[in-house]
């Protein structure tokens, strides 16, 4: 992700100064389009940053207590339903927790924990402890066949993401 953000913020400003030459009808152009998309990954780019710190924890799930988010922490067994929303304007995932108590807590992904990820790691550690309510809600989220298929994932069995 570094480097993709950086090949792009060189590839912007290479088109802005492309541009201020003006040696072709098309200089407005390249100038127009290499200051739009220079703000838009600048934009990400401050976006992103925070996920970029190496040894970072996003998120930390005690065994048969609770999840824990900076200073907010939820239980395991008052999860009522747990989604993966993306967001229009930074594009970040969120892992979005909804307790039957309380506010929801929306956890930043940084888009560093794919779709998958997500799935097996709250099946997995979360997914016992849930209530039978939640159980039936998250049954209807996951397909635990594509993730035998994909990642030889079986709930119940010893796993380990790589």
């Amino acid at each position: 992700m570094i480097f993709s953000l950086l090949f792009f913020l060189i590839g912007c400003s290479y088109m802005i100064k492309v541009g201020l030459k003006f040696e072709s009808k098309y200089s407005l152009v390249w100038l127009v389009a290499g200051f739009v998309f220079l703000l838009y990954y600048i934009h990400q780019t401050l976006w992103f940053l925070p996920g970029l710190i190496p040894g970072k924890i996003l998120f930390s799930i005690k065994p048969e207590e609770m999840i824990i988010y900076k200073k907010k922490t939820v239980m395991l067994n008052n999860v009522r339903n747990v989604d993966l929303k993306r967001n229009t304007f930074n594009l970040i995932n969120y892992i979005v927790i909804e307790p039957f108590e309380g506010r929801k807590v929306r956890i930043p992904t940084y888009n560093v924990i794919d779709d998958d990820h997500y799935l097996i790691i709250f099946d997995r550690h979360v997914y016992p402890y849930m209530t039978d309510q939640a159980k039936q809600v998250w049954d209807r989220k996951i397909n635990l066949d594509m993730l035998l298929e994909d990642w030889k994932y079986k709930r119940g069995e010893p796993f380990t993401l790589k």
